[in-house]
């Protein structure tokens, strides 16, 4: 059974590793609850869109994950973990206890992945009408300064770019995996002081893109190390 006292802090860099148990055996889930106040931009498949929500969680569940319920299940692990009110919940099935940590300036980035299936984002193949699998690369950013609704949506294709430049930088020959999500949060003013653009030349924009690329960079790298490792060994 998972703990049901959270510690509740704005920064990331708090979330909690607890876990939870799948097909028999136990998985990790990170979990961040930032508490009131916070409105979030996602794509995630629970909590997604934008909006004020209390909490994130990252759930990893077993490879060929084959449930048809992902809301209803990350609910039940909301529930289990004592997560009240609205959040976003996230899925992967690459390791959650191998997150990576950065920030920049106040801004601030949890990155969980696994690269085994990645590829270009233009790709000639025929898109796939199934419910999309559990995500591999997750991003979770925090920023300390309210942002406008345009400002939230691009941050997430800021986040995205420098995602992608720290794959390419890494030469994993990829924009990402056709399963990564999003979740970008920041105080919930959105009057006159609200930040407008969170480009990756802005102020916040670029410090975010900063901590995005080097936390993805350092999860990535040693999973490409590991590949490398098993074609010559």
């Amino acid at each position: 059974m998972l703990p049901r006292t959270l510690l509740t802090s704005r920064s990331l860099a708090d979330a909690a590793l607890l876990a939870h148990t799948e097909q028999g055996q136990e998985w990790p889930l990170l979990v961040w609850a930032p508490g009131p106040g916070v409105r979030m931009v996602s794509s995630a498949v629970l909590g997604g869109g934008i909006g004020e929500r209390a909490w994130v969680l990252n759930a990893q569940v077993p490879p060929g994950y084959g449930r048809l319920d992902p809301v209803a299940h990350l609910r039940d692990l909301a529930s289990g973990a004592g997560l009240e009110g609205v959040g976003v919940g996230l899925m992967t099935a690459a390791s959650v206890a191998d997150r990576r940590h950065a920030a920049d300036g106040g801004a601030q980035a949890v990155v969980t992945a696994g690269i085994g299936v990645r590829g270009w984002a233009a790709a000639p193949a025929a898109g796939d009408l199934a419910p999309p699998r559990p995500g591999t690369i997750n991003i979770i950013v925090s920023l300390p300064v309210p942002l406008t609704d345009a400002a939230l949506v691009n941050a997430v294709a800021t986040a995205t770019e420098a995602k992608t430049q720290a794959l390419v930088e890494l030469g994993a020959d990829a924009s990402g995996t056709p399963t990564d999500a999003v979740c970008v949060a920041a105080p919930s003013a959105t009057g006159p002081g609200a930040e407008a653009f969170a480009g990756p030349r802005s102020l916040w924009g670029a410090r975010l893109a900063r901590a995005v690329h080097q936390a993805t960079r350092a999860v990535c790298a040693d999973l490409l190390a590991a590949e490398r490792a098993d074609r010559t060994g």
